[in-house]
Protein backbone atom coordinates (compact mmCIF):
# COMPACT_ATOMS: atom_id res chain seq x y z
CA UNK A 1 0.00 0.00 0.00
CA UNK A 2 2.39 2.29 0.91
CA UNK A 3 4.75 1.80 -2.12
CA UNK A 4 1.76 2.14 -4.11
CA UNK A 5 0.53 5.58 -2.24
CA UNK A 6 4.30 6.82 -2.81
CA UNK A 7 4.43 5.76 -6.53
CA UNK A 8 1.05 7.31 -7.05
CA UNK A 9 1.62 10.72 -5.19
CA UNK A 10 5.10 11.32 -7.23
CA UNK A 11 3.39 10.77 -10.13
CA UNK A 12 1.08 13.56 -9.18
CA UNK A 13 3.63 15.34 -8.21
CA UNK A 14 5.39 15.54 -11.30
CA UNK A 15 1.70 17.08 -13.15
CA UNK A 16 0.22 18.58 -10.62
CA UNK A 17 1.60 19.08 -6.79
CA UNK A 18 -0.11 17.19 -4.02
CA UNK A 19 1.41 14.01 -3.85
CA UNK A 20 1.46 14.05 0.38
CA UNK A 21 -1.73 14.44 -0.08
CA UNK A 22 -2.04 10.53 -0.71
CA UNK A 23 1.03 9.28 0.68
CA UNK A 24 1.07 10.93 4.05
CA UNK A 25 -2.58 9.21 4.59
CA UNK A 26 -1.36 6.02 3.78
CA UNK A 27 1.06 5.87 6.31
CA UNK A 28 -1.52 6.69 9.06
CA UNK A 29 -4.20 4.64 7.53
CA UNK A 30 -1.53 1.33 8.19
CA UNK A 31 -1.00 2.50 11.57
CA UNK A 32 2.17 4.81 11.82
CA UNK A 33 1.56 7.14 14.39
CA UNK A 34 0.89 11.05 12.92
CA UNK A 35 4.11 12.58 14.12
CA UNK A 36 6.77 9.46 12.47
CA UNK A 37 4.34 9.70 9.76
CA UNK A 38 4.79 13.26 8.78
CA UNK A 39 8.65 12.99 9.19
CA UNK A 40 8.53 9.42 7.45
CA UNK A 41 7.08 11.58 4.79
CA UNK A 42 8.98 14.24 4.73
CA UNK A 43 11.99 12.15 4.13
CA UNK A 44 10.53 10.12 1.17
CA UNK A 45 9.32 12.94 -0.80
CA UNK A 46 12.60 14.69 -0.40
CA UNK A 47 14.24 12.45 -3.00
CA UNK A 48 11.23 14.11 -5.17
CA UNK A 49 12.02 17.32 -4.79
CA UNK A 50 15.39 16.69 -5.72
CA UNK A 51 14.00 14.85 -8.69
CA UNK A 52 11.94 17.88 -9.82
CA UNK A 53 14.72 20.30 -9.00
CA UNK A 54 16.66 18.80 -11.72
CA UNK A 55 14.54 19.77 -14.24
CA UNK A 56 15.38 23.18 -13.14
CA UNK A 57 19.15 23.19 -12.69
CA UNK A 58 19.68 26.53 -15.55
CA UNK A 59 16.74 28.58 -14.34
CA UNK A 60 18.06 27.94 -10.36
CA UNK A 61 21.73 28.56 -11.60
CA UNK A 62 20.53 31.55 -13.32
CA UNK A 63 18.84 33.05 -9.89
CA UNK A 64 21.48 31.74 -7.40
CA UNK A 65 22.21 35.17 -5.83
CA UNK A 66 17.99 35.45 -5.04
CA UNK A 67 18.17 32.06 -3.78
CA UNK A 68 20.91 32.30 -1.10
CA UNK A 69 19.33 34.86 1.36
CA UNK A 70 16.10 32.80 0.94
CA UNK A 71 18.02 29.11 1.31
CA UNK A 72 19.22 30.22 4.84
CA UNK A 73 16.27 31.96 5.82
CA UNK A 74 14.33 28.46 5.12
CA UNK A 75 17.58 26.06 6.97
CA UNK A 76 16.51 28.28 10.16
CA UNK A 77 12.31 27.98 9.53
CA UNK A 78 12.08 24.93 8.34
CA UNK A 79 14.80 23.63 11.61
CA UNK A 80 12.25 25.35 13.66
CA UNK A 81 8.98 23.96 12.66
CA UNK A 82 10.82 20.35 12.86
CA UNK A 83 11.53 21.40 16.14
CA UNK A 84 7.66 22.62 17.06
CA UNK A 85 6.37 18.98 15.69
CA UNK A 86 8.78 17.08 17.78
CA UNK A 87 7.69 19.14 20.84
CA UNK A 88 4.21 18.95 19.96
CA UNK A 89 2.34 16.04 21.87
CA UNK A 90 1.23 13.25 19.85
CA UNK A 91 -2.64 13.08 20.86
CA UNK A 92 -2.79 16.98 20.13
CA UNK A 93 -1.07 16.59 16.95
CA UNK A 94 -3.30 13.62 16.03
CA UNK A 95 -6.38 15.95 16.03
CA UNK A 96 -4.87 19.04 14.16
CA UNK A 97 -3.73 16.44 11.48
CA UNK A 98 -7.01 16.32 9.30
CA UNK A 99 -7.69 20.12 9.49
CA UNK A 100 -3.67 20.53 8.45
CA UNK A 101 -4.56 18.22 6.03
CA UNK A 102 -7.65 20.47 4.70
CA UNK A 103 -5.68 23.89 5.12
CA UNK A 104 -3.24 22.35 2.69
CA UNK A 105 -5.93 20.98 0.51
CA UNK A 106 -7.31 24.69 0.38
CA UNK A 107 -4.27 26.46 -0.34
CA UNK A 108 -3.56 23.49 -3.04
CA UNK A 109 -6.65 24.47 -4.54
CA UNK A 110 -6.51 28.47 -4.08
CA UNK A 111 -2.94 28.89 -4.57
CA UNK A 112 -2.67 29.47 -8.64
CA UNK A 113 -5.67 31.71 -8.40
CA UNK A 114 -3.25 33.51 -5.42
CA UNK A 115 -0.18 33.47 -7.33
CA UNK A 116 -1.86 34.87 -10.52
CA UNK A 117 -3.03 37.56 -8.76
CA UNK A 118 -0.60 38.27 -7.07
CA UNK A 119 1.68 38.29 -9.93
CA UNK A 120 -0.92 40.86 -11.82
CA UNK A 121 -1.06 43.29 -9.60
CA UNK A 122 2.24 43.19 -6.97
CA UNK A 123 4.79 45.42 -6.97
CA UNK A 124 8.80 44.59 -5.41
CA UNK A 125 8.20 44.69 -1.59
CA UNK A 126 11.62 45.23 0.81
CA UNK A 127 13.67 41.94 0.79
CA UNK A 128 13.09 41.54 5.10
CA UNK A 129 9.35 40.96 4.23
CA UNK A 130 10.23 38.81 1.50
CA UNK A 131 12.74 36.95 3.82
CA UNK A 132 10.25 37.36 7.18
CA UNK A 133 7.34 35.68 4.47
CA UNK A 134 9.72 32.69 3.30
CA UNK A 135 10.63 32.11 7.77
CA UNK A 136 6.88 31.25 8.14
CA UNK A 137 6.53 29.57 5.11
CA UNK A 138 9.17 27.67 5.92
CA UNK A 139 8.63 27.18 9.49
CA UNK A 140 5.05 25.36 8.18
CA UNK A 141 7.16 23.46 6.11
CA UNK A 142 9.23 21.71 8.70
CA UNK A 143 6.21 21.36 11.14
CA UNK A 144 4.09 19.19 8.67
CA UNK A 145 4.92 21.30 4.85
CA UNK A 146 1.62 19.37 2.36
CA UNK A 147 0.88 22.68 0.40
CA UNK A 148 4.05 25.09 0.99
CA UNK A 149 4.47 25.06 -2.53
CA UNK A 150 1.80 27.14 -3.62
CA UNK A 151 2.68 29.63 -0.75
CA UNK A 152 6.02 29.73 -1.67
CA UNK A 153 4.81 30.49 -5.39
CA UNK A 154 2.75 33.19 -3.87
CA UNK A 155 5.26 34.79 -1.92
CA UNK A 156 7.56 34.74 -5.48
CA UNK A 157 5.15 36.43 -7.24
CA UNK A 158 6.44 39.75 -5.85
CA UNK A 159 9.87 38.88 -7.04
CA UNK A 160 10.55 40.27 -10.56
CA UNK A 161 11.30 36.98 -12.45
CA UNK A 162 11.74 36.44 -16.16
CA UNK A 163 8.92 33.27 -16.09
CA UNK A 164 7.13 30.68 -13.79
CA UNK A 165 9.64 28.46 -14.98
CA UNK A 166 12.15 31.01 -12.38
CA UNK A 167 9.73 30.65 -9.84
CA UNK A 168 9.58 27.22 -10.11
CA UNK A 169 13.09 26.45 -10.14
CA UNK A 170 13.31 28.34 -7.12
CA UNK A 171 10.49 27.07 -5.41
CA UNK A 172 12.20 22.94 -5.42
CA UNK A 173 15.73 24.43 -4.74
CA UNK A 174 13.68 26.28 -0.89
CA UNK A 175 11.91 22.97 -1.11
CA UNK A 176 15.01 21.11 -0.78
CA UNK A 177 16.34 23.06 2.25
CA UNK A 178 13.43 23.26 3.98
CA UNK A 179 12.33 18.88 3.48
CA UNK A 180 16.28 18.28 4.02
CA UNK A 181 17.21 20.16 7.31
CA UNK A 182 13.74 18.80 8.66
CA UNK A 183 15.51 15.15 8.72
CA UNK A 184 17.87 16.47 10.69
CA UNK A 185 16.00 16.66 13.95
CA UNK A 186 13.79 13.79 12.81
CA UNK A 187 16.22 11.74 12.70
CA UNK A 188 17.76 12.52 16.08
CA UNK A 189 14.59 12.40 17.39
CA UNK A 190 13.91 8.58 15.33
CA UNK A 191 10.82 9.46 14.44
CA UNK A 192 11.54 8.45 10.78
CA UNK A 193 10.92 4.89 9.98
CA UNK A 194 13.35 4.17 7.60
CA UNK A 195 12.39 1.31 6.11
CA UNK A 196 9.48 2.79 4.98
CA UNK A 197 10.87 6.36 3.87
CA UNK A 198 13.39 4.27 1.52
CA UNK A 199 10.61 2.11 0.22
CA UNK A 200 8.25 5.05 -0.60
CA UNK A 201 11.54 7.29 -1.46
CA UNK A 202 12.58 4.77 -4.45
CA UNK A 203 8.47 4.03 -5.37
CA UNK A 204 8.19 8.07 -5.40
CA UNK A 205 10.97 8.41 -7.46
CA UNK A 206 9.76 5.95 -10.00
CA UNK A 207 6.05 7.22 -10.25
CA UNK A 208 7.75 10.98 -10.90
CA UNK A 209 9.28 9.36 -13.73
CA UNK A 210 6.66 8.25 -15.11
CA UNK A 211 4.21 10.89 -14.46
CA UNK A 212 6.70 13.27 -16.06
CA UNK A 213 6.59 10.92 -19.14
CA UNK A 214 2.27 11.12 -19.07
CA UNK A 215 2.45 14.60 -18.49
CA UNK A 216 0.92 15.36 -21.97
CA UNK A 217 -1.27 13.30 -22.23
CA UNK A 218 -3.26 14.20 -19.23
CA UNK A 219 -5.05 17.50 -18.29
CA UNK A 220 -3.47 19.17 -15.08
CA UNK A 221 -6.53 20.75 -14.73
CA UNK A 222 -8.57 16.92 -14.67
CA UNK A 223 -5.14 15.59 -12.60
CA UNK A 224 -5.58 18.97 -9.88
CA UNK A 225 -9.48 18.55 -9.21
CA UNK A 226 -9.11 14.83 -8.92
CA UNK A 227 -5.84 15.74 -5.98
CA UNK A 228 -8.27 18.06 -4.67
CA UNK A 229 -10.78 15.09 -4.40
CA UNK A 230 -8.12 12.87 -2.80
CA UNK A 231 -7.02 15.42 -0.38
CA UNK A 232 -10.72 16.29 1.17
CA UNK A 233 -11.91 12.71 0.77
CA UNK A 234 -8.49 11.70 2.97
CA UNK A 235 -9.48 14.63 5.51
CA UNK A 236 -12.94 13.72 6.27
CA UNK A 237 -12.04 9.56 6.30
CA UNK A 238 -9.19 10.74 9.16
CA UNK A 239 -12.32 13.25 11.14
CA UNK A 240 -14.25 10.08 10.61
CA UNK A 241 -11.35 7.88 11.96
CA UNK A 242 -10.26 9.76 14.59
CA UNK A 243 -6.84 9.50 13.17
Amino acid sequence: MLAVAAFIGGAINSVAGGGSFLSFPALLFVGVPPIVANATNNTAMWVGVIGSARGYRKEIAEQRRLIAPLFAVSLVGATLGALLLLRTPSTLFERMVPWLLLAAVALFAFGPRIVAAERARAEHKASWVQLAAQFGVSIYGGYFGAGMGYAMLALLAFFPLPSVHAANGIKNALAIAINGIAIVPFAIARVIWWPQAILMAAAAMLGGYVGARLALRVSSSVMRATVIVLGVTMAVALFVRGV
